[in-house]
C-alpha cells in the first residue's frame, strides 16, 4: 500500500513537472524569443531580405549567381564566387565541394575558372584572388574580397557606359569590415553592390 503511494506521488510529480516544462519551454521561451526577434531583430529574424522595387530579390545571407541560362556570367553585373551547392547557392543542399588541396577534379576546375575569368576581366591569371576560383565550405558565402570586386570594375563600367572610377568609389563604399574590428577579412556582398550598381544607371 504504502509502495503504490509512493508510486502515485513519483508520477504526479513528473507529469506536474512535464506539464510546468512545457509550459515553460515548449511555450513561454519560443515566445519570448519570437518577440525580441520581431521587435528588435525584425531584419534578421526573417532571414535578412533584401528588396527592390517593393519585391524580394534575395538574402544578404545566401549568395546567388549572376548569369545567362547558359550559365555564362552576364558582363552587366558583379559576379559572386563559386557554388558547390546543388546547382549554386542551393540553401536545401549547402555544402562545400570537400575536395583536398590535391584532387585532380578541383585542380582542374580551378584551371578552368582561372581560365574563364582571365578571359572575362582581361587579366593576367596570376592576378586573379583566391576566392574567384574556390567555392567556400557551405556553398551559401554572399560576399566577395574586395580584390575580386576591384578587379571586376573595369568590366562591368565598360558594359554599362560608366566611368571606372564611378564603379570603383561604389565598390569602396560597400566593402563591410572586418566583425569587430578583428575578426575574419573584408568582405563586399554581392547582392548588395549589384542592388546599389542598378542606382547609378547604365
Amino acid at each position: 500500500m504504502t509502495s503504490t503511494r509512493s508510486n502515485a506521488r513519483h508520477y504526479g510529480v513528473a507529469v506536474r513537472a512535464m506539464l510546468v516544462l512545457t509550459a515553460v519551454l515548449g511555450l513561454a521561451y519560443p515566445l519570448v524569443i519570437t518577440v525580441v526577434g520581431q521587435v528588435g531583430l525584425s531584419a534578421q529574424a526573417n532571414g535578412s531580405l533584401l528588396t527592390q522595387n517593393g519585391s524580394v530579390v534575395g538574402s544578404a545571407l545566401i549568395g546567388q549567381s549572376f548569369t545567362d541560362a547558359d550559365g555564362a556570367p552576364l558582363p552587366e553585373w558583379f559576379q559572386s564566387r563559386p557554388s558547390a551547392a546543388g546547382a549554386g547557392y542551393d540553401a536545401a543542399a549547402s555544402s562545400g565541394s570537400n575536395w583536398g588541396p590535391e584532387n585532380a577534379d578541383l585542380i582542374t576546375a580551378i584551371k578552368e575558372r582561372r581560365k574563364t575569368i582571365a578571359a572575362l576581366e582581361g587579366v593576367k591569371a596570376d592576378a586573379i584572388p583566391a576566392d574567384a576560383l574556390t567555392a567556400s565550405a557551405s556553398g551559401l558565402d554572399p560576399q566577395i574580397s574586395p580584390a575580386y570586386a576591384l578587379l571586376q570594375v573595369p568590366r562591368v563600367a565598360a558594359a554599362r557606359g560608366l566611368s571606372e572610377g564611378e564603379v570603383k568609389s561604389l565598390v569602396e563604399s560597400k566593402i563591410a569590415a572586418r566583425d569587430l574590428g578583428y575578426l575574419g577579412e573584408r568582405t563586399v556582398n554581392v547582392l548588395q553592390l549589384n542592388l546599389a550598381l542598378t542606382q547609378l544607371g547604365g
